[in-house]
């Protein structure tokens, strides 16, 4: 197995930059080192969680006690002209910008979201009207057994922000999506780059947005109109450029940012009737059952 370290901080591993130190901490660049490291967890009866890039997610200060596996699996194939097969630790943003460089569309969206093709796939990613799901072909996922499993779209189910990898234990390995040719993708996927750009803040660190938006409306929006940019608690801030950011501006803390989130939903309903559901995924200290998924 590769090399183990003992007490990694979670800081330097998240967006957000935000947490304690996780007991273990292994990277894995090959499926074979994934199913070694899943392995090891079950003989052991050791907690895991599966880090990709650190986006949509906000640690325990206190860390996490168990193993934090980094899947960093970041081959790109293309299988035929247009079908691509990639690795679940690829940077999913690379992927949009790539693809639509080469005239290739159905990815543009990816531009600028911080997360790997294996988050984006557990989550189901998606802006500007796109999901991850709608240009998928299959999934490659290793199970907590070590055993890998090629699992076609039609066997799987998604939503808004959702998966059913949320509720399955395991790691997401791989993707494989079929894309169209099309003149206009790579303008596509820059005009998406300069909107974020404008509209985001895009060098802050944050976990991306934090609340789902309601059915009938945009959280951001409510949250502006209740009066919260620039809302401060501790180290944790309401972003001023883009309310549905959370943003750590001074060394903020798991429990800053707890703090904001509740008082954010608790202002929201209160001004405008809604009530927000956040959407970045809380990972505790001491997870029992185990929580696991890529991010």
């Amino acid at each position: 197995m590769n090399k183990l370290e003992r007490h990694r901080s979670l800081k330097e591993l998240t967006t957000f930059g935000i947490g304690g130190t996780a007991d273990y901490f292994i990277e894995v660049h090959e499926v074979a080192a994934m199913q070694e490291a899943l392995l090891f967890c079950r003989a052991r009866q050791l907690p895991y969680f599966i880090l990709g890039k650190g986006s949509n997610l906000l640690f325990d200060d206190r860390g996490f006690s168990g193993m934090v596996i980094a899947n960093r699996i970041s081959f790109l194939n293309k299988i035929n002209e247009e079908t691509w097969h990639v690795g679940g630790g690829y940077s999913f943003s690379l992927l949009g910008s790539q693809t639509a460089r080469q005239g290739w569309s159905g990815l543009e969206f990816a531009s600028g979201i911080p997360g790997s093709v294996g988050g984006a796939v557990y989550m189901n990613a998606g802006a500007n009207g796109s999901e991850t799901c709608q240009t998928l072909i299959s999934v490659d996922f290793v199970s907590p057994d070590g055993q890998f499993h090629s699992l076609p779209k039609s066997e799987l189910s998604f939503g808004y922000r959702f998966s059913s990898f949320q509720q399955r234990e395991g790691a997401i390995v791989g993707a494989t999506f079929r894309l169209s040719k099309e003149a206009e993708a790579r303008q596509k996927q820059l005009d998406i780059i300069q909107y974020r750009k404008k509209t985001q803040p895009y060098d802050a660190k944050s976990a991306g947005c934090i609340f789902r938006n309601p059915p009938c409306g945009h959280a951001g929006a409510l949250i502006e109109q209740s009066g919260l940019k620039g809302k401060k608690i501790g180290g944790a801030e309401v972003s001023t450029v883009h309310a549905n950011f959370l943003i750590n501006s001074e060394n903020a803390s798991t429990a800053d940012i707890l703090h904001l989130i509740a008082y954010v939903q608790q202002e929201v309903k209160a001004h405008t009737g809604f009530k927000l559901e956040h959407e970045v995924r809380c990972i505790p200290f001491d997870p029992t059952p185990p929580k696991k998924g890529s991010c």
